[in-house]
């Protein structure tokens, strides 16, 4: 792989901890960083900014000590505070989120164009990032497709082809620990059957690559195979089409595994461990 384990202890991602969950602290042991991650946490909603009482609210904490906590925030420029009072992820969040993968990102680029110039269609880069999938980097395609997340974003690995992938070639006891988990059903064709998953797992490790039809979005599906390095798996590269292409998805397989071993070959003297760089 190309960084097969985000995490430095993969076993806590898999406590039944959901992603924007927040560990359970007693609010009497709760410390001061416990309380300013809590605040930067809730900007993982969808929305874009948020009321000082909102902020509090949400992290839980009592209003005096958000206003004091949230102007330190401010003034380091992790936080933009809004003409209408408001506040925003900083400017210095972005900066520092750009070295989150940068090597791996830089290293890749060029190749994920060019499969988007094989194609025509939207392509990608993923690595897994506890039990979700971790969007590296993406190319648009000029043709519309729903769309279900962004460069930084994360999905569950069971509905997306990537996330698929990255988990039919982890190690055994990774890919049992997802499927004893609750699967959310985030799309009306997502495969949330324990039993049909680890069949798809299976094929998917026989055939090399990995298909999805509305599993995520309806009008959207997927194809991708994996990136690995050294022998271990690590990324996962795929394609983004509208639902009516499902049927000829295959006839990329051979840019997407050539662009893999494109991939494969350019980062494989770069340790695993600075791949991912901060991340890691």
């Amino acid at each position: 792989m190309i960084f097969a384990g985000v995490d430095v202890d993969r076993s806590d991602r898999f406590s039944g901890m959901e992603h924007n969950q927040r560990p359970e602290v007693p609010k009497a042991g709760r410390t001061v960083t416990h309380k300013v991650l809590s605040l930067l946490t809730t900007f993982e909603e969808p929305r874009r900014s948020f009321t000082l009482t909102e902020l509090a609210e949400a992290a839980q904490i009592p209003l005096s000590t958000a206003h004091r906590l949230v102007n330190e925030l401010v003034e380091w420029e992790f936080l933009s505070r809004t003409p209408q009072g408001r506040y925003q992820l900083g400017l210095r969040l972005w900066e520092m989120g750009q070295n989150v993968g940068r090597q791996l990102r830089e290293t890749a680029r060029p190749f994920i164009q060019d499969l988007y110039s094989f194609t025509g269609e939207t392509s990608q880069l993923a690595i897994r990032d506890g039990r979700e999938v971790l969007y590296i980097d993406r190319v648009y395609g000029t043709e519309r497709v729903p769309r279900a997340s962004r460069v930084g974003g994360r999905l569950p690995m069971h509905s997306t082809a990537v996330g698929k992938v990255l988990l039919a070639f982890e190690e055994d006891w990774l890919s049992e620990a997802y499927l004893r988990q609750p699967l959310d059903q985030v799309a009306p064709r997502t495969v949330t059957n324990p039993g049909l998953l680890a069949e798809q797992l299976e094929q998917i490790r026989t055939e090399g690559f990995s298909v999805t039809n509305e599993e995520q979005r309806p009008g959207a599906c997927s194809i991708a195979v994996p990136v690995f390095h050294t022998g271990r798996i690590g990324s996962s590269i795929g394609l983004v089409v509208a639902s009516e292409k499902a049927g000829t998805l295959t006839r990329h397989l051979a840019a997407l595994k050539g662009i893999s071993e494109r991939i494969e070959a350019a980062t494989a003297r770069i340790p695993l461990e600075t791949l991912l760089g901060s991340h890691r």
